[in-house]
């Protein structure tokens, strides 16, 4: 079953088409992780989904409600985090709670509360302001207002941003826990580490579509392989290899270089010449999901500009 099933979304700002006649879908308990530069429309195509936008052509559902007739249905079952702490920082913990459980008429609404406060573990800091959280903390206060009525649908907008690591793997685990208790995400995030713990990637750019898939079968249907290079003075290769016939991006991993092109002979041939200098070594790498990014970015740039 798809929770979200649509065709032809589009949105118009003026004469500027941010989402433009995309198709989405998203399966029961699936994570799907949403990816782009900023400006692609994720944000305004996850505002359409949950009903704060209007979209200016659509069809399809959402949650099996009509995406463009029954919003208010689809805003009850869906969870909404948005890139900023969104609450009340001059309020605890607890008072923020208690306000979305009257918002949403929870009952009996103090249960619902502590319930909350326990299983997010916000209990020991529950008269804690917001305001002073971390930025780990408040994710996890928001996450967990946002779970609060049970929806069967959460869309997460860039959620992790500005978090340690450990408060971010703290939250994908608390995501897949989700997930195997039966709700359906689609996540935007910039972060490759959160992409690898999604079910699917679409990845966005100015309002199309560019890939959607599984992981590996987007690395396997790229079209792409990868060279890497590594050792002393790599750094100082890069501009003369950028130029190379067949070497379509290099880009550096560290102290590594990463060459990537979709033509393997005309990729080995290219940096044939170079393999001779014992200071440095040359393998035939896996095209990361970096990689593959940066080539649809490229791409869809010179698509733009001829």
């Amino acid at each position: 079953m798809n929770v979200i099933d649509v065709r032809g979304l589009t949105k118009r700002f003026g004469d500027r088409t941010v989402v433009d006649h995309i198709d989405l879908r998203v399966g029961e308990r699936e994570i799907v992780g949403f990816l782009g530069p900023n400006g692609s429309g994720k944000t305004t195509t996850i505002r359409m989904l949950c009903g704060l936008l209007v979209p200016d052509a659509a069809e399809g559902s959402c949650l099996g409600f009509d995406l463009r007739r029954e919003a208010a249905q689809i805003k009850r079952q869906t969870g909404y985090m948005t890139q900023r702490f969104s609450f009340y920082e001059d309020l605890t913990i607890e008072e923020n709670l208690d306000f979305v459980a009257r918002l949403y008429d929870l009952r009996p609404r103090r249960a619902r509360v502590e319930r909350t406060l326990e299983r997010s573990g916000l209990a020991d800091r529950r008269r804690q302001l917001a305001g002073s959280l971390s930025g780990g903390w408040k994710q996890r206060l928001a996450l967990a207002a946002c779970v609060m009525h049970e929806p069967r649908l959460l869309l997460l907008d860039e959620p992790t941003a500005g978090v340690d690591p450990q408060a971010r793997r703290e939250f994908w685990d608390e995501i897949h826990r989700l997930s195997d208790a039966g709700v359906t995400v689609l996540v935007s995030t910039h972060y490759m580490d959160e992409a690898e713990r999604c079910h699917r990637i679409v990845y966005i750019m100015d309002g199309v579509i560019l890939a959607d898939g599984t992981i590996p079968h987007l690395l396997a249907n790229a079209g792409l392989h990868t060279v890497t290079v590594q050792g002393a003075g790599t750094a100082a290769l890069r501009p003369a290899l950028e130029r190379l016939p067949g070497v379509d991006e290099v880009a550096p991993f560290g102290e590594t270089l990463h060459l990537t092109g979709t033509d393997r002979a005309a990729l080995l041939a290219a940096v044939a010449p170079y393999r001779a200098d014992p200071t440095l070594r040359w393998d035939e790498g896996e095209t990361s999901l970096e990689d593959l990014f940066i080539h649809l970015l490229r791409g869809r740039q010179g698509q733009a500009h001829p």
